[in-house]
């Protein structure tokens, strides 16, 4: 790690006025530093080299400005440093500002640093509150929906920043303000093909959203609808039965043969995950057995292979064909649970994370197995068509 003195010089490279030779190989070896821990955590108790390094993500050279750039990315990676960042530095009213400008290079990297500041509710809180003093989160949902904004620029880790911005509930209360109809211009994302980052990030903005259960019979009710746009990643070509289809939402019936599902699990799994939020309520349940979630469920479950998100699909499905509660605890968000109670829930689910861990294990032995019989199978071919024994 470089000396107090070697770090002195360093920064002495990094001005406005250095050769831009001399200081593209500072900046170079700077991110070089910056890709592991240790290199972090050093540049952290530097706070002068951070700044001036900041200052250069506008240096003319475009080659500097990208290693500076990317230099941040890997300082926000760290939550240690986000204090310097946001706080010490205030570097976030800048990247607001030139995240704004639809000509600049660089906003797709200016949304990866703010993704990852936000990722922590405190720092999140921080972000947030200048984001509405800068700029606005409207403003920011509208560079988002619009695909054209930045040509230089694909904006989907915005996606992931509005999830990470919603873990706040003033967030979300600003999301789902029924004046505003922010929440319904989300939606259509959650079929998003040209981005897994974008998807998931929106359907991470929804999940967030369904924490709030006042607000579910507005965002199942037609104003909103959010039920087929759940639902539908989840939907296969299979063929339901007429009764089945009619029960449907329209947007969910007599889907095409080659309809395909969520390809990443993880999303399969939190759109789960937000339709069994939304069965916390009576109404909610009501809503999604009179819209015939099942036997999308049912169709889904037969299909999924990953033992995680079946778990999810099994716990959600429970909920939807068995008994509603018994009186006073029709909202499971309001329910009171006995700490010994809650205790034998907790060790319940521990057990069952461990025996799906060893589920996963066994289908992956299984599976390499399969593949290690193929390649015998296919030397043991070669070889006996080298032997003339296959004409």
């Amino acid at each position: 790690m470089l000396s107090d003195s070697e770090a002195t010089e360093l920064l002495s490279f990094l001005t406005p006025s250095t050769r831009p030779d001399v200081k593209g190989r500072a900046t170079e070896y700077i991110l070089g530093l910056s890709g592991n821990r240790d290199g972090c955590r050093f540049l952290r108790s530097k706070p002068d080299l951070i700044v001036a390094l900041f200052a250069l993500i506008s240096d003319p050279s475009i080659a500097i400005a990208k290693d500076c750039y990317h230099i941040i990315i890997n300082l926000s990676a760290d939550e240690t440093l986000h204090q310097v960042l946001v706080t010490d530095i205030k570097i976030v009213p800048v990247l607001l500002k030139k995240l704004l400008d639809p000509e600049h290079m660089f906003s797709d990297q200016i949304s990866t640093i703010l993704s990852n500041l936000t990722r922590h509710q405190k720092t999140c809180k921080t972000v947030f509150k200048v984001l509405q003093e800068e700029v606005g989160l409207a403003q920011l949902v509208e560079v988002f929906c619009n695909e054209c904004y930045n040509k230089n620029a694909k904006l989907h880790y915005l996606g992931a920043l509005l999830s990470n911005l919603t873990q706040l509930p003033e967030a979300r209360s600003y999301i789902m303000d029924k004046d505003r109809c922010v929440i319904q211009r989300l939606l259509p994302f959650t079929q998003y093909q040209a981005s897994v980052v974008r998807r998931g990030g929106v359907i991470g903005t929804l999940h967030n959203c369904c924490f709030d259960h006042a607000h579910h019979d507005w965002l199942l009710s037609d104003n909103v609808d959010i039920l087929p746009f759940l639902l539908l990643p989840l939907a296969g070509p299979e063929d339901l039965s007429e009764e089945e289809n009619e029960g449907l939402p329209v947007d969910l019936q007599y889907l095409p043969e080659d309809k395909q599902r969520e390809e990443d699990p993880d999303i399969r799994k939190m759109l789960l995950e937000t339709l069994l939020l939304l069965t916390a309520t009576k109404s909610g349940r009501k809503t999604l057995k009179e819209k015939n979630a099942y036997p999308i469920l049912r169709e889904f479950h037969r299909w999924e292979k990953d033992p995680h998100v079946t778990a999810a699909c099994e716990k959600l499905v429970q909920v939807l064909i068995g008994d509603e509660p018994e009186e006073g605890m029709e909202n499971l968000m309001e329910v009171e649970i006995p700490e010994d109670v809650e205790k034998k829930l907790k060790e319940a689910d521990a057990k069952e994370e461990e025996e799906l861990e060893k589920e996963q294990e066994r289908r992956k032995q299984e599976e390499e197995e399969e593949e290690r019989k193929k390649s015998s199978d296919a030397k043991l071919t070669d070889r006996e068509q080298e032997s003339g024994l296959i004409k």
